[in-house]
């Protein structure tokens, strides 16, 4: 998924709608957020977006929002 998906769901859904859709596609296999991809890929964009969502409604801009998802991503990666 690119970054203007992310940014479209965060948007669309609050985070608990997202959490939702999370929920039920590992559950039953669909969602309402998102669709066509495979259930491990959802719940991965679908947790990116739920991040996002989140520092927006903290007050956050969206453009500062996905760069502090960017960074909390590396971290990961780096292990850290």
């Amino acid at each position: 998924m690119d970054i203007r998906e992310i940014k479209k769901i965060a948007q669309r859904y609050t985070p608990e709608q997202i959490e939702g859709c999370i929920t039920r596609q590992v559950e039953t296999g669909k969602n309402i957020c998102l669709e066509d991809e495979e259930t491990e890929k959802i719940v991965n964009d679908l947790s990116k977006a739920v991040v996002v969502r989140e520092l927006v409604d903290s007050g956050r801009s969206l453009a500062d929002a996905l760069r502090e998802l960017a960074r909390r991503m590396r971290r990961l990666q780096q292990g850290i």
